[in-house]
């Protein structure tokens, strides 16, 4: 689950206060990259949306629905957006840079644009802001709150979008907090001993981490509900293949349910997935993965020989950084 995700949770919590009255919409996008033939809009209620590409490449729906917060996705990526009475919304985008190149053109689209733009900004804040000294992160986390606030009372938005929108800056300043809390604990294991774990492997029987003593241990958590995860895939495989012969293990922990541990088993099965092939006893509650303060998937680690912890937060397989840094370590 990426941040953008989490952030439009806490739209969807915080925001249910809006009017129930049906009005027609009229729906149109024009996706380059698209990931999907078929947009699927989402709201409160089990409201459903199911939009089909044309043969014009364009995606065109007319539909009633109440005034409100929604979520529409093309089965890999989603973002909010904010229907109106009478809308006549215009979306265009790049699939390949799904959250930075959404924008809404038409008739009351005002809203929307602004949840665009918010989602990137609280991406960026916690991209940045997490890295700081506390009384840092305060300072930069209250003149957020005070400039998004700013923002959005010059805007021209409904009065309802408004006071939901106040209530999702204060659950996001909360939830901020929680997370800058865990990524510091997390930041403080570096250099220290690794928290261990004594997993199930797919092969049978479990694996411990320090049965890897001795190599580079790197880790992937993930889920097989998880999408951004299985876009790191390819990339992992690549990086395996790479390094293979190497001082290097390469690690991957499920942490899906256990109800659906068989369910795992046969997409590693099935996706013929590489290097150790592990799935956690309790999924977001197992030891390991509290004691790292993980919050979000994918999220990827690297252990030194030693068992020490090298990076707490390490890139992502489809980052050129994580190479240079492997170069370095494997040389």
């Amino acid at each position: 689950m990426n941040k953008l995700f989490v952030t439009g949770l806490l739209v969807f919590s915080a925001l249910n206060v809006i009017g129930q009255a049906k009005n027609q919409i009229k729906f149109t996008a024009k996706i380059a990259n698209r990931n999907s033939d078929t947009l699927v809009i989402k709201g409160r209620d089990n409201f459903k949306q199911v939009i089909p590409i044309n043969k014009k490449e364009l995606f065109v729906a007319n539909f009633d629905a109440p005034k409100g917060f929604y979520m529409f996705s093309d089965g890999t990526e989603s973002s909010n957006l904010y229907l109106k009475p009478n809308s006549d919304i215009n979306l265009t985008m790049n699939a390949k840079e799904f959250d930075e190149t959404i924008v809404y053109k038409g008739k009351e689209v005002n809203e929307s644009n602004f949840l665009a733009q918010q989602a990137l900004k609280d991406e960026k804040f916690q991209e940045e802001a997490f890295v700081k000294e506390a009384l840092e992160f305060a300072s930069l986390l209250e003149a957020k709150k005070n400039a998004d606030i700013a923002n959005l009372e010059k805007g021209d938005f409904d009065p309802e979008f408004k006071t939901a929108m106040k209530n999702s800056f204060e659950s996001f300043n909360q939830y901020a907090v929680q997370q800058y809390e865990r990524a510091s604990k997390a930041n403080r294991l570096k250099g220290k001993p690794s928290p261990g774990f004594d997993y199930e492997n797919h092969k049978g029987g479990k694996t411990k981490l320090s049965d890897l003593k001795g190599k580079y241990v790197y880790i992937d958590l993930w889920a097989t509900w998880c999408a951004p995860c299985r876009a790191e895939i390819p990339y992992l495989q690549k990086i395996e293949e790479k390094y293979h012969g190497k001082n290097i293990e390469f690690v991957s922990i499920s942490i899906d349910k256990v109800k659906d541990n068989e369910k795992w088993k046969k997409f590693v099965t099935d996706k013929n997935l590489g290097g150790v092939q592990l799935f956690a006893d309790k999924d977001w509650e197992s030891e390991f993965v509290t004691n790292y303060g993980v919050t979000g998937i994918p999220r990827f680690i690297i252990v030194d020989p030693n068992g020490n912890v090298l990076s707490s937060d390490a890139d992502r397989p489809s980052s050129p950084e994580l190479q240079k840094q492997l170069d370095a370590l494997l040389k």
